[in-house]
C-alpha cells in the first residue's frame, strides 16, 4: 500500500521515551520487539506504564496482575489504591497550587457560536462544590451518578466529582428518548440524576422537559434530579452549589488576591477537591451496548480504563501536556470518556455540542482552527458526510493539526485520498478501532511507523491481539478472520450489572472461543503489520455459507459516481442469506436497469461474485446513529421480522418507515 505520512522527529515522540525508559530489557529496540514483549510480558509491561504515566495511588503495584480460572476475573494491581478523579485533576490542581489558576484547561463551542474557557481554578472550585453537594446528598462510594446531559463542560465535572468521592458514573446522551434512557439507569438504579430540559440541535431549540419528567418517574431511587441551565453559564446547577465566578488574571497582581467577578489564581487547600482512594477493582463508569436486542447490557468499568487511555493517548497519539485535543461525540459515546482521560496528561479537551454541519459543513474546522486543536477526532460515517458536502476550508489555519483520528466504521483506502487530497496534507491520519466493551482501542496509530492507505498502523500496547478462523487458529497477512485477544487487559468489564453468575458477560465475548475474547470484527493483517477492519461480523453477510465483511463493498459501492451513499445486510429469509443492498442517488439519477448492471458488475469486478447483492433498492436516507454510524443490525432486523429497540439512537429514524415498507415484500 502507498504511504502517505511518515514520522518526523521520533526522538521527540513518547513512545520513544517510554522505549528508553525501559531499554533495560536488552529484547527492546524498536516498535516490533517493543509490542512483542509488551505481550509476551504483560505484568511487567502495565507496571512499567504505571510508573512512566507518574499515576497518583498508594500501595503496591506488585503484582500487576492477579490471574484468575477466567479471563474475565483477572485482576490488575490488587494491592494498590487509586482515585481516578485525582488523576484527572492533577494538572489542574498544580496550576491552582502554583499560581497558575487562570490556565485555560477546558474549551468548549457550540453549533450556534457560543465559545467558553474554563481556566484551573473554575474547574478546581467547581468540582469542590459538586463534590460538597453531593455529599450533602448523601451520596457513598458505590452510589450510581446518571447525567442525562449534552457534550458540555458541567458533564465532565460531574463525572469528575462523583468519581472524587467513589461514586460511579454514567451517561446517556439528551437525544436519546426516555424509554431508552430507562432502560439502561432503571437498571443501574442512580440516586442523583443530572439532566438538561432542552438542547440546542440543528439550529432549535428542543424541549426535554416531558422526556425528563418520564425519567425521573421512572427511577425509583432517585434522591434529587438536577437541572443544568444551558443558557446560564454562571449558575449552571441552580440552586445545587453556589454560582463559580471566572478567574481572570488582573495587571500587576502576584494573582494572590480576589477581585470583583474573580476567583484567586491560587487556591487555599481548603478549596481543593479531596479525593477518596479505594481499590483499582472499584467501579468508575457504568458503559452500555447498543441495545439491538434486548435491554442494553450494563458494562462496569474500573480505573484500568484510564490506565489504557494513558497508553494510548501517550504512546499511541503522542499527546502531550499543553496539547489540545478534540473528538466529535456525544456523552453516550465511549470516545467522550476518552477525551475526559486527556486531562490526565495535561492536554486540554475541546468539547462541541450541537450538529456537525450546522450552520454549515465548516462548523467544525472552525472550531478547530479557532482553537488550535492538535488532535482532531471524527468518525468514517463524518469524513463520508464531509466529501459529500460543500464545505471548503480556504483561508482556515489548520497549521496545528498534527493528527486526525477516525473510528465508528472502517476508514476506507478512498477516505485516506480524501483527508490528504482536500482537508491536509501533512497530517498523521490514524483509523483506530475497539469499543465501549473496552472503553479503548485494540488497533490504533502509531508515532512510530508510517501511515499506509487504507491501513491501520498497529495493535495496542498489551493488548494481545490476534486474527483467527472459525477454529481460533492465527491466519497470515491478507487472510481474513475474527479479531480476537488472547490476555486479559486493565479496562475490560469488571462485571455486567445484574449477572450475578457471569452468565451474560460469558456470552458477550467468550462462547464462541472459550478462555479468548471474541470482539465480533472481521480483520485482515496487512503485508507491513498493519490491519484492516473488514466490518462487524455480526453484521456481516454470509450468502452461500461464506462470511463476507461489508466494507469492501462499499468501497466498491461509493466509488461508483451515480450513488451518493449506500447501505447493505445480509438477512436469512426463509433459511437463506439474502445480500440486499440499499442506496441513495446522486442529483436526478434513477435506479434503473442500467444502473442495477453497472453496480453488479463492478461489485464482481472489483470485490468478488460472492459480493453482487440479490436485491439493490433506491432509498431516499441511509440511517446513521448520531455519531455517523451506519445503522445496518437496525435495517436486518427490520426484514427479519425482529424488533428495533435502539431507534432513539438514531439521528434519522424516521427512516427506517420506508425500510419497513420495502420488508413487507418480503
Amino acid at each position: 500500500m502507498t504511504i502517505l505520512w511518515k514520522p518526523q522527529h521520533i526522538e521527540q515522540t513518547q513512545l520513544h521515551h517510554f522505549i528508553e525508559h525501559i531499554k533495560r530489557s536488552p529484547q527492546i529496540s524498536d516498535w516490533p520487539s517493543l509490542y512483542r514483549w509488551s505481550v509476551d510480558h504483560t505484568d511487567q509491561f502495565w507496571r512499567e506504564f504505571l510508573d512512566f504515566a507518574e499515576l497518583i495511588y498508594e500501595g503496591d503495584a506488585e503484582p500487576a496482575i492477579q490471574p484468575a480460572r477466567k479471563f474475565q476475573d483477572t485482576r490488575f494491581f490488587p494491592s494498590l489504591r487509586i482515585n481516578m478523579a485525582e488523576n484527572l485533576m492533577r494538572h489542574i490542581m498544580n496550576d491552582c497550587r502554583e499560581g497558575r489558576g487562570h490556565t485555560t484547561r477546558m474549551l468548549f463551542y457550540r453549533e450556534d457560536g457560543l465559545r467558553r474557557e474554563l481556566s484551573s481554578a473554575q474547574i478546581a472550585v467547581t468540582v469542590r462544590r459538586l463534590q460538597l453537594a453531593m455529599k450533602a446528598a448523601g451520596v457513598q462510594p458505590g452510589d450510581r451518578i446518571a447525567a442525562y446531559l449534552p457534550n458540555i463542560p458541567e458533564t465532565m465535572l460531574i463525572m469528575i466529582a462523583a468519581l472524587s468521592l467513589g461514586a460511579v458514573f454514567s451517561s446517556s446522551a439528551p437525544d436519546f428518548a426516555a424509554r431508552a434512557v430507562l432502560d439502561r439507569f432503571q437498571q443501574i438504579r442512580p440516586t442523583l440524576l443530572f439532566a438538561a430540559d432542552a438542547v440546542l440541535y440543528r439550529g432549535r431549540i428542543v424541549d426535554k422537559r416531558a422526556e425528563l419528567d418520564q425519567i425521573v418517574a421512572g427511577l425509583a431511587d432517585l434522591r434529587r434530579t438536577i437541572v443544568v441551565s444551558l443558557d446560564n453559564p454562571e449558575s449552571p446547577f441552580g440552586d445545587f452549589i453556589e454560582p463559580v465566578p471566572a478567574t481572570k488574571p488582573v495587571a500587576g497582581s502576584t494573582g494572590e488576591a480576589p477581585t470583583p467577578a474573580t476567583i484567586p489564581m491560587t487556591l487555599a487547600e481548603q478549596d481543593f477537591p479531596v479525593f477518596h482512594r479505594l481499590p483499582f477493582s472499584h467501579p468508575v463508569y457504568i458503559m452500555y451496548s447498543s441495545g439491538t436486542t434486548g435491554l442494553p447490557k450494563c458494562m462496569v468499568q474500573g480505573p484500568g480504563v484510564l490506565l489504557n487511555h494513558l497508553k494510548e493517548l501517550m504512546l499511541h497519539t503522542d499527546l502531550k501536556a499543553e496539547e489540545r485535543i478534540f473528538y466529535f461525540t456525544t456523552c453516550g459515546w465511549m470516545m467522550w470518556n476518552w477525551l475526559a482521560s486527556s486531562l490526565a496528561v495535561g492536554a486540554t479537551p475541546v468539547l462541541y455540542d450541537g450538529h456537525p454541519f450546522t450552520p454549515d459543513a465548516n462548523v467544525l474546522w472552525k472550531m478547530a482552527a479557532d482553537a488550535r486543536v492538535n488532535v482532531f477526532g471524527t468518525s468514517a460515517g463524518y469524513l463520508a458526510a464531509l466529501e459529500r458536502s460543500e464545505f471548503d476550508l480556504t483561508g482556515l489555519d489548520l497549521t496545528s493539526m498534527r493528527s486526525i483520528l477516525s473510528t465508528g466504521s472502517p476508514l476506507l483506502p478512498e477516505q485516506f485520498d480524501f483527508v490528504y487530497g482536500r482537508i491536509k496534507s501533512d497530517v498523521q491520519l490514524c483509523s483506530i478501532s475497539g469499543g465501549t466493551d473496552l472503553n479503548g482501542c485494540f488497533v490504533l496509530g502509531n508515532p512510530l511507523l508510517p501511515v499506509h492507505r487504507g491501513e491501520i498502523q498497529c495493535a495496542g500496547l498489551g493488548m494481545d491481539v490476534d486474527v483467527v478462523n472459525e477454529e481460533c487458529v492465527s491466519q497470515p497477512p491478507r487472510k481474513e478472520g475474527e479479531l480476537i485477544c488472547r490476555k486479559p487487559f486493565p479496562s475490560q468489564p469488571l462485571f455486567f450489572w445484574n449477572d450475578e453468575d457471569g452468565s451474560r458477560y460469558e456470552a458477550a465475548y467468550f462462547e464462541t472461543f472459550p478462555g479468548v475474547w471474541r470482539h465480533g470484527d472481521f480483520i485482515i493483517r496487512t503485508e507491513s503489520g498493519g490491519f484492516r477492519i473488514q466490518g462487524r461480523s455480526d453484521a456481516t453477510l454470509n450468502p452461500g455459507g461464506v462470511r463476507i465483511g461489508t466494507a469492501d463493498l462499499y468501497r466498491v459501492v461509493d466509488g461508483i459516481p451515480e450513488i451518493a451513499d449506500s447501505l447493505v445486510i445480509g438477512p436469512s429469509l426463509k433459511g437463506e442469506v439474502s445480500v440486499m443492498l440499499f442506496v441513495t442517488l446522486r442529483g436526478s439519477h434513477t435506479l434503473d436497469d442500467e444502473l442495477r448492471t453497472k453496480i453488479k458488475r463492478e461489485l464482481k469486478e472489483k470485490a468478488s461474485p460472492r459480493h453482487v447483492p440479490d436485491h439493490i433498492f433506491s432509498v431516499t436516507e441511509i440511517p446513521y446513529t448520531r455519531n455517523m454510524k451506519k445503522v445496518e443490525i437496525a435495517v436486518r432486523n427490520i426484514f427479519e421480522s425482529r424488533p428495533v429497540t435502539n431507534r432513539e439512537s438514531l439521528a434519522n429514524a424516521e427512516c427506517l418507515d420506508e425500510y419497513e415498507r420495502l420488508a413487507k415484500d418480503f
